[in-house]
């Protein structure tokens, strides 16, 4: 937990936002008194098991008092907020680690000088709960307790819980293949039967006077996963679909180029075929809908071998979907069933680091003759250099949380990135936005000019277009940007969110 202490400088436009917010999904006012604690305790808990929040100390409700009226201070209570900051360090389990609490000095309502505390909650990668007082979750401007199954869904989407460690019901010779074999060999395992062998490294338990495999075991090294997963809601397969155009056309004929296929087999197989069908189908080339030309896709090999790998690797194995690979004539799109885990989100997945949600399959998956995967935690940076590398644009990232179910879909571009999108794309990264004018001066474009380029990457998908009063008026940002916006829209009138992040 950090304590900061802001100068009345530093803290005078944080207290001018605070009169202009209203509580909501991120933002929450409390007066402090012996009462606020455990309130605040809730709050804080739930902040950390949602999207994260700021908890303003010494600010009454609006709804009682407005404006600097609502400046009560934290001197009404110190002890109170003594008993908070200590609480905060040992009322939680697990301990949430990222907090900070800011002090802003300011005039409250009676004329005197005093302090305000803003408690600063990052969205955590863990599931916390309160100590004798349950686990909260956070809605649009209140607190409530989990149930039990909610908790245990959240555990799986922060990657706490993963489907890979869960026992099954699938008979041990069905395991014993040539998969297995090979696996053994390179990992030296010499003494021991099959079923003792499997114990010492994490992928069997015995149950009663049974030894039943992990998901991860069948994952592994069964020759047909999917097939004995079935029984328990979960499929393993990749299906292959290669479109013809841009799109995908619904109705009764899809515009698939060929039949899907669909690529099974125990993970180091199922990871081998995919990349070289792939890699197989873009050496052809692909000719061009609506055209007699064909079109050369240049991603770069690892880039492609890797975005399959992650997807293996890190997909939510408890979901009855298939991983998707879909061609079409300017990009490859590669699906993963199950969201991020833990608090990485498509804007910081290229610098967040690797949260590996199957460890079991990840640090097995090493151990054959030729790994597929160093599991260096560097993938997800390797794929964005290599990208710049080749003079094409980065990754696209996004998650697909409105969907049956719930999935991660990174696009790899075949678009030659023109050399002026890294400044762009810097200009959104530190300003959120970019109109015209800001093209103009980057580049030395004319205005016609710059127009015409934000077109074309807003047809390409690397931009999209914010709401506008006028075109004159329009400006840009990265579709990342523009879903996290809407989402903090969605749980926020006239732009709460947005401004309640100002005040740190």
């Amino acid at each position: 937990m950090n304590l900061i202490e802001l100068t009345q400088e530093q803290a005078a436009p944080r207290i001018t936002a605070l009169l202009s917010v209203h509580e909501s999904r991120s933002l929450e006012f409390k007066r402090v008194s012996g009462k606020m604690v455990g309130k605040a305790l809730e709050t804080i808990c739930a902040f950390a098991n949602t999207e994260g929040g700021i908890l303003a100390l010494g600010v009454a409700d609006e709804k009682h008092v407005t404006g600097v009226e609502r400046f009560f201070g934290v001197q009404e209570n110190p002890e109170a907020l003594d008993d908070l900051t200590r609480k905060v360090r040992t009322h939680f389990h697990p301990p949430i680690d990222a907090i900070r609490f800011v002090r802003l000095p300011c005039r409250l309502r009676n004329g005197s000088d005093g302090h305000l505390v803003l408690v600063q909650v990052l969205k955590s990668d863990k599931v916390h709960s309160i100590v004798d007082d349950g686990t909260w979750t956070r809605l649009d401007a209140s607190n409530r307790e989990m149930t039990a199954a909610e908790i245990t869904e959240l555990s799986y989407r922060r990657g706490v819980r993963s489907a890979e460690s869960e026992l099954v019901d699938v008979p041990l010779a069905l395991l014993e293949t040539e998969t297995w074999r090979s696996f053994v060999a390179a990992r030296g395992l010499k003494s021991g039967t099959f079923a003792e062998q499997l114990q010492k490294i994490g992928l069997a338990s015995k149950v009663g006077s049974e030894v039943q495999p992990t998901r991860a075991a069948v994952l592994l090294f069964a020759e047909e996963p999917s097939g004995l997963l079935a029984a328990h809601g979960s499929r393993a397969d990749i299906r292959l679909m290669v479109y013809d155009g841009k799109h995908i056309v619904p109705g009764a004929t899809p515009n698939l180029r060929k039949t899907p296929k669909t690529i099974r087999g125990p993970l180091i197989d199922l990871i081998d075929a995919a990349v070289k069908a792939v890699l197989g189908e873009l050496a052809q080339g692909l000719t061009l809908s609506g055209s007699g030309f064909k079109t050369k896709h240049i991603y770069p090999e690892r880039v492609v071998k890797e975005a399959i790998v992650n997807a293996v690797i890190h997909r939510d194995y408890r979901l009855n979907r298939d991983i998707f690979v879909r061609l079409f004539d300017d990009r490859i799109e590669v699906e993963s069933p199950g969201v991020f885990p833990g608090n990485i989100t498509p804007a910081n997945v290229d610098k967040a680091g690797s949260k590996a949600r199957n460890p079991l399959v990840a640090q097995n998956l090493r151990e054959f003759p030729i790994a597929p995967n160093i599991d260096a935690g560097e993938g997800v940076k390797m794929m964005f250099a290599e990208m710049a590398s080749a003079k094409l644009y980065p990754p696209q990232y996004r998650q697909n949380t409105e969907a049956a179910v719930e999935s991660v879909t990174v696009t790899l571009l075949n678009l030659e990135r023109p050399t002026v999108w890294d400044e762009v794309s810097h200009w959104i990264d530190m300003h959120g936005e970019i109109a015209n004018r800001q093209l103009r001066e980057i580049t030395g474009l004319d205005t016609l000019e710059a127009s015409r380029m934000l077109r074309t990457w807003v047809a390409q998908g690397v931009l999209v277009a914010l709401p506008a009063a006028s075109r004159q008026q329009a400006k840009y940002t990265k579709p990342i940007r523009s879903l996290e916006q809407a989402d903090s829209l969605s749980n926020a009138s006239d732009n709460e969110l947005l401004e309640s992040q100002k005040l740190l």
